[in-house]
């Protein structure tokens, strides 16, 4: 896990991408990391201190079904 700070102007989403360059299920688990965070806003207050995870969630395999052949 490690802290970064928000720019200004950014969503966590953004935070997300920027540090880790993905936002699958990071968002979430960010989320868990910090509570209160989603109080502050869609948009975070610049400086707000953000813990990361620290690697990002394993890809879920999606099984397909083809109906046609």
């Amino acid at each position: 896990m490690r802290t970064v700070r928000a720019h200004q102007g950014e969503t966590l989403d953004q935070v997300c991408h920027r540090i880790l360059g993905s936002t699958a299920e990071i968002t979430e688990r960010a989320l868990r990391l910090n509570p209160g965070l989603a109080e502050l806003g869609p948009v975070l207050p610049e400086g707000t201190p953000i813990k990361l995870p620290d690697a990002e969630p394993t890809t879920r395999r999606l099984d397909t079904v083809q109906l046609w052949t």
